[in-house]
């Protein structure tokens, strides 16, 4: 059962649906979100490591953006993410947890997982809130 907010449909990324990232709870506290390996991969068939840190930073920016909506959106200004096993088939969940929820910056922690639950990826975004571009 799917878990989101109901304006989450009205935001889109190119980017997010290029790589089937699919997100299935959000909460300015928790996000959880999936993508395939399959059409991710670097060239020696891993998942690549840009893909992990486009799912670790949508996550936790999309947690920022539920923390401030619709007054105030989260930019990310501090992604670090950390690769410690190699993906290569299957999907990859990513949790995002808040570390810190404040007025002007927020920041999360995000754990990306294998089908068998095994850490791929662990990371970090600090996202500036800001008042949303019109």
């Amino acid at each position: 059962m799917s878990s989101v907010p109901p304006w989450l449909d009205k935001i889109s990324s190119p980017l997010d649906t290029k790589l089937g990232v699919e997100i299935t709870e959000l909460s300015p506290e928790r996000a959880v979100g999936s993508m395939p390996v399959e059409g991710n991969e670097q060239p020696f068939g891993l998942l690549h490591g840009g893909a992990s840190g486009v799912l670790v930073e949508t996550l936790a920016s999309m947690c920022a953006m539920a923390h401030g909506y619709p007054d105030r959106v989260g930019v990310g200004v501090d992604l670090n993410v950390t690769h410690v096993r190699a993906a290569t088939s299957g999907r990859v969940t990513g949790t995002a947890t808040a570390i810190h929820l404040g007025g002007r910056v927020v920041s999360y922690a995000v754990e990306v997982v294998d089908d068998h639950g095994r850490t791929t990826a662990v990371g970090r975004l600090t996202c500036q809130m800001i008042t949303p571009p019109r």
